[in-house]
């Protein structure tokens, strides 16, 4: 939802050390896959109860994911490194609940099946019209830079990462804040649907 204003103050802050980095041979695909290195270590933290290790490990995952598109943008951006940044970012989204749920699947279990699931409903809705909006050559204005159409919604990137650290804060309300969470993001889902509905109903 807040995603579009918080891009230039990302590009603002990633912009310097991306420039940085890309004068000294680092590449954003390099720096795609060790975020997501990360991220996964993140969630075998979450899984092993250690806390604020996971909070630690999804901070840098979220600077990767900054820096690679500061890096991109210098170098010059790719159809892979656009591939990897999209379909790691899911990956990331999938596995760090999956931790707190392997830390206590009494509790957390079901909450956690049921944000993931939210996950699957919102990201195919979102997957599938920046496919169809690829092939009708559409460009999303709010979001210029994107590898791919990136349609908005209630929950984007800067939510879910505000709630996964919440999870981390507050572990013991993982499964309030999962189901509220998933809840949030199958209206994302919908609208989405409903988006791809209206825009595509001419062929």
């Amino acid at each position: 939802m807040i995603d579009a204003a918080l891009l230039p103050l990302q590009r603002h802050l990633m912009t310097p050390p991306g420039q940085w980095l890309a004068a000294r041979g680092v590449r954003a695909d390099q720096i795609t896959l060790t975020g997501c290195l990360i991220g996964l270590a993140a969630a075998a933290a979450a899984a092993a109860g250690f806390y604020w290790l996971a909070l630690a490990g999804l901070a840098l995952n979220r600077l990767a994911d900054g820096l690679d598109g500061a890096v991109a943008r210098v170098t010059g951006p790719t159809d892979r490194g656009a591939f990897l940044d999209i379909a790691l970012d899911f990956v990331f989204y999938a596995a760090f609940p999956l931790g707190f749920v392997l830390s206590d699947p009494g509790a957390n279990a079901l909450p956690g099946a049921v944000l993931i699931a939210s996950f699957v409903i919102s990201g195919t809705s979102f997957l599938a019209f920046a496919s169809v909006a690829a092939r009708r050559g559409m460009t999303a204005a709010a979001y210029p830079s994107k590898g791919i159409y990136y349609l908005g919604g209630l929950t984007e990137g800067a939510e879910t990462i505000a709630v996964f650290a919440a999870f981390c804060l507050f572990p013991a309300w993982f499964p309030i804040l999962a189901l509220v969470f998933a809840a949030a993001a199958t209206v994302t889902g919908i609208t989405r649907f409903a988006a791809g509905w209206q825009a595509f109903s001419d062929s």
